[in-house]
């Protein structure tokens, strides 16, 4: 570690700054300075510098659809959902049916990012997400199916990298689902960490035609499509032993196109994602002989696979599980929020139990969440697009890849206990424990969750968000010391600014710091303003601190990073309240998001302090950012059971909250006659309270006749006199009658091991 002695001399000394420089700089490897400065900062780079761009996010134009883009939605995404039985994917077909795998590729749902010149739909990046979200929220299966081809598989990387020639062949190909794409990058030895691939690719020439061709040896695995796939993206190694190219020896990391039926490619094999059985599969190639133009971009993007796929990968991580993440939170907020208004226990609707309405409130708070989350990063590629300008959101979906995976792994979770013995019996009427199984998936592809919240998301942040760090590497890589010691002046000057700034915003609370608007809000923003000081002047003294160091520091990295996410949700939960117009129903929704996430994010970044080396650091820091201790709430009870209230109880907050799911209307359906029970519940309960408390009081006589006790609840009072005795009658007899179909549990005869029951199903005691 540098000296402070060191550190003293190089602000006055330019020549000492650029030393001190480059030994940052030579804890930093090629791949990961490739990797740290692949991509671009948005709205996040503003929390880097302690003051949010609350301007500059609420002046966003506020995400919508072209008429095209919706009415794609409206039918071919409708009609694609209504086709899929998810229990039938899952149980009996363990894959699509054909007639689904058809339609996907006839009406262009491979071809949703490729320009229309192409053949393809040349969709937004938030159309997109709203495609995979809503197909998310009926089958796991369809959605995977849909969004690889759209995200790294590998119409990205022919877009940016390919060559006009292999553009001109692929890209009407994939739109029309004439190739079916898959992208491998995962072998047996190279999984988070791409570097250590050992899949081997050599250039030789062939001794017949004289052509220079490579020779590829490779085993993958965890690839989605594979099995399925006519095309193999395939991410290998480059060698050139004999120099046939004139270069290097050992190119690197190359990306090429094999044709999947190429002699020496085995893929007829599959793996069995659990919950959720989409086309996933290892395959290999053995001596595999291709032409140097499969190679992505041409002979001269050899080597230089690794720079692409960090290049192309945050487009699909801001898109992909997010957005599947998105449609299975607005999903389980549905359903479960209807289940527990349907569901009675102790002769009340287990809605009004305050143990369930703890898991019903985070359910609807952090759907809310996810669902704000989502929307920037896409908007920020959208505009690029339009402009000309080119967008990578690196460290914003790193973000959202974390935290909404994470997030919706818990609204699973906690949709698991409110549906309690119902969620752990199989079958097509149970509807939630095929997302608990399918949960881990989110978790670890596109980059394990582990490594992108302890490495990615403060770690890339902190480059390129970062006002100086990257100008600062970039110098010492420059040998310019000039620009080292001005640079590194400026940081320091910087780092000495946020202390003293945080440190007043912490006495202060906030309270002085600039809002975009007054009201409800205003208080949110400010606390985030302070907080984001706190942040910044924390994270000054980390880099400061540790060095190149701090990517071994995955504990303060990782709590450094949650801060990150949660101040930029809550900035986006803040926006989102103000572009839907400042709603008073979504009030307790914005509330409590807000006040769950700044809370969270005061808690990581006091773990943070408490973590830090030396007493006299940690006192520093923490007077810094906690003059006067650490002073956020977690929301109150009341405000955690209006959110719950939301998600049980129909009404257009319910609706806007789940809008752009998918809802049935087959009337077989598990989700139509949920919706149904939910509907008759709503309606009945004040007539089956009223009755509930005269059998309590013991005025009224118990009874199988629900006429009687309808007469009786009248004639005592506890019913409004002149109600309609038959009507009330029939409708509280239809609505136990829904109720017993909906808490029904599948059951399946005994003799029964495993095979398919279709057509007959599973058994449904009457």
């Amino acid at each position: 570690m540098t000296s402070k002695l060191t550190y003293v001399k190089a602000l006055f000394d330019d020549k000492a700054a650029l030393k001190v420089l480059e030994g940052t700089a030579r804890g930093i490897s090629e791949t990961e300075w490739s990797a740290l400065t692949a991509g671009t900062a948005g709205y996040e780079a503003s929390l880097f510098t302690g003051q949010p761009d609350w301007k500059g996010l609420m002046d966003t134009p506020d995400p919508e659809l072209t008429e095209e883009e919706q009415s794609f939605l409206d039918n071919e995404v409708e009609e694609l959902c209504g086709m899929v039985n998810d229990w039938k994917v899952r149980d009996e077909l363990h894959d699509l049916p054909p007639e689904v795998w058809q339609f996907i590729k006839e009406k262009g749902f491979f071809g949703l990012i490729i320009p229309k010149k192409y053949g393809g739909k040349e969709f937004s990046a938030y159309a997109h997400s709203q495609i995979v979200a809503k197909l998310g929220s009926r089958s796991g299966t369809a959605a995977v199916s849909v969004m690889v081809p759209n995200s790294l598989g590998p119409a990205e990387l022919l877009l940016q990298y390919g060559t006009e020639e292999q553009k001109n062949h692929f890209l009407p190909r994939l739109a029309q689902g004439l190739e079916t794409p898959c992208f491998a990058l995962t072998s047996e030895k190279a999984g988070s960490d791409a570097t250590s691939l050992t899949d081997e690719g050599v250039v030789f020439k062939d001794a017949e035609t004289g052509e220079l061709k490579i020779r590829l040896n490779w085993k993958k695995r965890y690839t989605t499509l594979a099995p399925v796939s006519t095309i193999l993206g395939v991410a290998y190694r480059l060698k050139d032993p004999e120099g046939l190219l004139g270069g290097e020896k050992d190119l690197g990391i190359t990306l090429s196109l094999v044709p999947s039926d190429t002699k020496g490619v085995n893929r007829n094999f599959r793996h069995r994602p659990g919950g959720s059985p989409f086309q996933n599969g290892p395959h290999w190639g053995k001596d595999v002989e291709v032409p140097l133009d499969t190679i992505i971009g041409g002979q001269k993007e050899a080597g230089n696979g690794w720079n692409m796929l960090v290049d192309c990968l945050s487009i699909g991580r801001a898109i992909s599980l997010p957005a599947s993440s998105n449609g299975s939170a607005k999903y389980l907020a549905r359903v479960t929020g209807a289940y527990a208004r349907v569901r009675k226990q102790f002769e009340m609707p287990i809605a009004n139990m305050e143990a369930i309405q703890e898991y019903l409130t985070r359910i609807a708070g952090y759907t809310y969440m996810v669902d704000s989350a989502t929307v920037l990063p896409l908007q920020d590629l959208d505009i690029a697009h339009k402009t000309g300008d080119k967008a990578r959101p690196a460290v914003s979906s790193a973000i959202l890849k974390y935290n909404t995976t994470l997030t919706s792994a818990a609204i699973i979770n906690d949709s698991m206990a409110v549906h309690a013995g119902k969620a752990v019996v199989e079958g097509p009427n149970n509807p939630v424990a095929h997302l608990y199984q399918t949960a881990p998936v989110g978790l670890t592809v596109e980059g394990a969750t582990s490594l992108t919240r302890a490495l990615m998301t403060f770690g890339q942040g902190s480059f390129l968000a970062h006002p100086y760090t990257l100008k600062e590497i970039q110098a010492a890589k420059a040998n310019d010391a000039q620009k080292a010691g001005k640079t590194l002046r400026g940081h320091v000057a910087y780092m000495v600014g946020n202390y003293f700034r945080s440190m007043g915003r912490g006495i202060t609370n906030g309270a002085l710091t600039p809002a975009p608007h007054d009201g409800p809000d205003k208080a949110y923003y400010q606390q985030t303003n302070r907080l984001t000081t706190a942040f910044t002047a924390v994270a000054n003294v980390i880099m400061v601190t540790f060095q190149s160091k701090l990517k071994g520091k995955q504990r303060i990295s990782a709590l450094m990073a949650d801060t990150l996410s949660n101040l930029y949700m809550a900035s986006q939960v803040l926006r989102r309240w103000n572009y839907e117009g400042r709603l008073e129903e979504d009030r307790p929704l914005m509330e409590w998001c807000c006040q769950t996430l700044l809370y969270n994010a005061e808690q990581n970044l006091g773990e943070v302090i408490d973590n830090m080396p030396g007493a006299a650091l940690r006192g520093a820091l923490r007077a810094s950012a906690f003059p006067l201790g650490q002073r956020i709430k977690k929301p109150s009870h009341r405000l955690a059971n209006k959110v719950a209230n939301i998600i049980t109880q129909p009404g257009e907050a319910r609706d806007r909250l789940t809008r752009g799911m998918y809802i049935p209307d087959q009337k077989d359906d598990y989700v139509t006659r949920l919706e149904s029970a939910f509907l008759l519940a709503h309606k009945s309960e004040p007539y089956e309270a009223a009755i509930t408390h005269g059998l309590k009081k013991g005025k009224i006589e118990p009874t199988a006749d629900t006429k009687s006790l309808v007469s009786q609840a009248i004639k005592h009072g506890f019913i409004e006199e002149g109600t309609n005795i038959d009507e009330v009658a029939k409708l509280l007899e239809d609505t136990e009658k829904a109720r017993n179909d909906i808490v029904a549990v599948d059951c399946f005869p005994l003799d029964w091991v495993g095979e398919p029951l279709n057509p007959e199903g599973p058994i449904v005691p009457k």
